[in-house]
């Protein structure tokens, strides 16, 4: 069974291309914000690496968010548009999952806050914890938070937290004081491609669906920021 894994809800872009013995090819970049450029080239180039053909594919993995808007509608939108066209199904896995993985890939055994940096001084933040088989179970969805809302979060958890991902860099200096948190090296601040795919690979192989293209839905957490900026602009409407 082989998968194509399209990351693009951070910062980071990237592809993977896996089967259940591991990643075959791997590329990604990060801190450009050029999702829509660089995800066509990081896909053919995965491709042709791994000697996969696109008929080879069982399935497409994508990361369906929270994370920025626009890195989410280009990885979502051509992860369907690619699996469409191939009539095979989609594994749509969040960002913050794809966080606590990696860190529980990495050893860690307690809980995981994996933390989205959402701009305008908010994080979307899941809580973790590691299952029998060392994949992440989900204690608290992703959702929107306040970094000083996070650090209150984490330092009621009771127990010592490993924070990921690149709301737990941007605000580590708020989150490094708190009791019990430890925050993650680099390399666990943006959600990884290959990691996506192994994930994928684990649900199929337990017998779980890939669901039809168009089921696929982007996990947003709040609009845009262009109509953000519109209806502060606009302000409140009155009746003439």
């Amino acid at each position: 069974m082989i998968v194509v894994a399209i990351e693009s809800a951070t910062e980071l872009v990237g592809v993977a291309v896996a089967d259940e013995e591991g990643p075959r090819a791997c590329v990604w970049v990060t801190g450009r914000r050029r999702h829509a450029e660089s995800l066509a080239p990081a896909l053919s180039h995965v491709l042709d690496q791994s000697g996969v053909g696109l008929r080879d594919l069982a399935a497409v993995a994508v990361d369906v968010g929270p994370g920025l808007f626009t890195g989410l509608r280009v990885g979502v939108a051509t992860a369907k548009g690619l699996a469409q066209g191939l009539g095979v199904g989609v594994v749509g896995v969040t960002s913050c999952e794809v966080l606590a993985a990696g860190a529980y890939a990495g050893g860690w055994p307690g809980p995981v806050a994996a933390v989205v940096d959402a701009r305008r001084g908010e994080v979307f933040a899941g809580w973790y914890a590691r299952g029998q088989d060392g994949a992440p179970l989900e204690t608290a969805p992703p959702a929107r938070r306040t970094p000083e809302e996070l650090a209150a979060d984490v330092e009621a958890s009771g127990a010592p937290v490993l924070v990921v991902g690149d709301g737990a860099r941007r605000y580590a200096d708020l989150l490094s004081p708190m009791a019990g948190a430890t925050l993650a090296g680099p390399s666990l601040d943006g959600p990884r491609p290959e990691v996506l795919a192994a994930l994928a690979l684990g649900r199929l192989s337990a017998g779980e669906a890939a669901v039809p293209a168009a089921e696929v839905r982007p996990v947003y957490l709040r609009e845009p920021d262009v109509r953000i900026n519109w209806v502060q602009r606009a302000g409140p409407l009155h009746a003439g």
